[in-house]
């Protein structure tokens, strides 16, 4: 038989002391453990070294090229791509390490649902669940692409499917949220100008509305009580603001 393929954990960072030693610990079950910093201010890199994370720092060049950075440095071909701010259930560990154990049979990656914590509770409908996402994946037959800040995984194979979710504390209260969000709009705005994209009035309503339906009506998000209300009303929110934002700096840069 041939040897058991090992496994690479890769996780980017930036001041995540509260945050790097629970996804560290649930990512244990892997060969290594690779973190790539962009220059913390807090303990993020001490606590990671001293959880055996192999640790390297590196000025920030935007999510897509900081993940293909850190897939391209681990050591292992099958990498399992995993921010800080999350970490596997002991099922979807499970499932991993069975795969490892039959040698990731007959797939190039396989995905897995995602389920994010929102202000004391697991959302668990809507546009945020099951949200798959494809982090485990063969490098020589898969790339980071997409655009700033949403990041995927391009794969050149066929996918598999699992079953265990990965969890997700992506905001550490309702203000980092909305921080978040300024944030990330003016990255896709800056991308769409870049690209050549035009906003008008009119898809501020129309992006913003077929947002909110969708997450709270079709997704069932009104099953997840006020929250659920909540995410969808700022993922319209989002949707306005970044096409807002687009079409300000096109009437600006005439």
């Amino acid at each position: 038989m041939s040897e058991r393929p090992k496994l690479s954990a890769c996780i980017i960072t930036f001041n995540e002391e509260d945050r790097i030693e629970a996804c560290l610990d649930a990512l244990s079950f892997c060969d290594e453990l690779l973190v790539v910093d962009s220059h913390s201010t807090d303990r993020t890199r001490e606590l990671a070294a001293a959880k055996g994370a192999r640790v390297i720092e590196r000025d920030w060049p935007g999510h897509v090229k900081q993940k293909e950075f850190t897939i391209r440095e681990a050591r292992h071909d099958w990498v399992l791509c995993i921010d800080a701010d999350e970490r596997p259930t002991p099922e979807l560990a499970r499932e991993i390490q069975a795969l490892r154990e039959q040698g990731f049979p007959g797939r190039a990656g396989w995905d897995f649902p995602r389920k994010t914590w929102y202000l004391g509770a697991f959302i668990e409908h809507g546009l945020w669940y099951p949200d798959r996402q494809l982090r485990l994946f063969d490098r020589r037959r898969g790339k980071w692409g997409g655009n700033d800040p949403h990041d995927t995984v391009l794969l050149d194979g066929p996918r598999g499917q699992l079953a265990g979710d990965l969890l997700h504390y992506s905001y550490r209260d309702f203000s980092d949220h909305l921080r978040t969000i300024e944030k990330y709009t003016t990255i896709m705005a800056d991308g769409l100008h870049a690209r050549g994209k035009r906003a008008n009035p009119l898809q501020l309503l129309t992006h913003s509305s077929a947002r909110f339906v969708r997450s709270y009506f079709l997704k069932l998000g009104f099953l997840d009580g006020w929250r659920g209300l909540l995410v969808a009303w700022l993922a319209a929110y989002y949707a306005g603001l970044k096409y807002a934002k687009l079409l300000v700096k096109q009437r600006g840069s005439r």
